[in-house]
């Protein structure tokens, strides 16, 4: 017997576009095919820059907790203003929750639900505010990407400014391990995530953290114009793709660096794409672009940037390394669909859905052997895992996939990574995992949370650590 249908309120903090923006979208509409109701929440959606579903109505979002704090000041205070901003969001939450501005009708008597992810600021209010109406349940299930404390940057700057930004993070990361400890269950993207909660939080404190993996849409693979295989991209070059992030830490230099090993002969005929995710507001992805592409140069392959699908099939046919910025999903599936090889270069990811993306349309993957590949990639199957740090193994992969392969070792990876990607990462699967810890959580009496006292201690001690970092800055000056 199936879940009973519930209200699922989703609370995320940014709905851009990638790879934790993409799982909540998959949660919610893994969700809202089983007949839940599915309502998400966040404090900002670009609708030039967000998934289809987020602004197509095929889900409904509310932007709520936008107007009373920036996302950062002065390109700073970025953890700070992003729990104030949820915490407004939650505030608007419970009161329409409550009646105000929302409807009563027959499916109030479901039960109610709420998934937040990445941020989990709102969850204590959410526990001792939102109460559960007469006769109904309420659960929190909270959906770990990795904890923020292990994502923060102290290391920058003088000693001064790097021992202040310790202080500064001290009551956050504390604050992130009380707030995970409300909700009723706590589940992870990876088996790798889960095991870098339970070093970082203790099980004990968030109780059995199970896996839910992201997914993918398996039908997409099944939805590709067969119009691209008539008419090839690019006059049919081998196409080696990177998709991520412009962020430092995803190590899109990995893959200028191997495909450049290959020497011009081998690169004749051949074109590496760089795509993903951009945002002219971050200015780590404008200086990660212009680092990746002075690194292409200097290596004297020659370069183009595009950040529409017209722009990127025009260009000439002597570029070697093409920049994709922010490509639209419709076309990030024609690429993987027309590519040899995918390059998925970060160390550690977390989980890493490109790769099994790729693996759905039956594009092999090469990728660093650390973090959520080692759960995604069966090596030599659905594609292989090489130290990031060894640029030649690298290239020596590039050049197998590229030239030493026969067409029955091609389709034979094909099959296999689609078969794999069906059978673990599919929405259908994603769904039941969902369900089944939904199910736990209502079956199981609420988590007890009894930490409001803890809080009145740390707010203490953080204005003694405001004044610290104020006279520390105050010297620096």
């Amino acid at each position: 017997m199936g879940l009973q249908r519930a209200n699922v309120t989703i609370i995320h903090p940014d709905l851009g576009i990638g790879g934790a923006e993409r799982l909540i979208i998959d949660v919610a509409l893994a969700l809202q095919n089983r007949g839940h109701r599915v309502t998400i929440y966040t404090s900002h959606r670009d609708k030039a820059h967000c998934f289809d579903e987020a602004r197509d109505g095929t889900l409904d979002v509310r932007v709520r907790g936008n107007s009373l704090f920036p996302a950062h000041v002065c390109g700073r205070l970025h953890i700070l203003m992003a729990a104030l901003r949820q915490l407004h969001l939650t505030v608007s939450l419970l009161s329409e929750l409550s009646g105000k501005g929302h409807s009563k009708d027959a499916e109030d008597d479901r039960d109610d639900i709420f998934i937040v992810d990445q941020l989990p600021a709102c969850v204590p209010f959410l526990k001792s505010f939102g109460r559960p109406r007469e006769s109904k349940r309420q659960r929190i299930l909270f959906y770990c990407h990795f904890p923020d404390q292990l994502l923060a940057r102290r290391d920058e700057g003088g000693s001064l400014l790097r021992l202040a930004k310790v202080l500064y993070r001290f009551p956050f990361d504390w604050f992130e391990g009380w707030a995970m400890s409300a909700s009723d269950r706590v589940v992870a993207n990876s088996k790798f995530s889960r095991g870098v909660v339970r070093d970082v939080f203790g099980s004990e404190r968030l109780g059995d953290v199970e896996v839910v993996y992201p997914c993918v849409d398996m039908d997409l693979g099944n939805k590709l114009p067969e119009k691209t295989k008539e008419d090839p991209l690019w006059n049919g070059k081998k196409i080696l793709l990177s998709i991520n992030r412009f962020e430092r830490k995803k190590d899109m230099a990995l893959a200028i660096r191997a495909y450049n090993g290959l020497g011009p002969e081998k690169r004749k005929g051949t074109r590496l794409v760089i795509a993903g995710g951009y945002d002219n507001r971050v200015n780590e992805n404008v200086q990660y672009h212009q680092e990746l592409d002075k690194l292409a140069t200097s290596l004297g392959l020659k370069t183009a940037t595009s950040k529409t699908v017209v722009s990127a099939l025009s260009i000439p046919d002597d570029i070697d390394v093409l920049f994709l910025l922010s490509v639209p999903g419709a076309f990030k599936d024609t690429l993987l669909e027309q590519s040899k090889l995918l390059l998925y270069t970060p160390i550690n990811e977390h989980f890493g859905i490109v790769p099994v993306e790729a693996m759905r349309v039956g594009l092999p993957v090469l990728a660093s052997n650390t973090g959520g590949p080692l759960e995604t990639i069966v090596e030599g199957e659905t594609g292989w895992l090489r130290d990031a740090h060894a640029d030649d193994e690298w290239t020596a992969v590039i050049d197998k996939a590229l030239y030493g392969l026969s067409p029955k070792d091609v389709k034979r990876m094909a099959a296999a990574g689609k078969i794999r990607a069906e059978q673990e990462f599919s929405l259908t699967a994603m769904g039941d995992r969902l369900e089944e810890e939904i199910s736990t959580m209502l079956t199981a009496d609420r988590r007890p949370f009894n930490g409001w006292q803890q809080v009145f201690a740390m707010l203490a001690l953080v204005g003694a650590i405001l004044a610290v970092i104020a006279a520390i800055l105050f010297r620096a000056m």
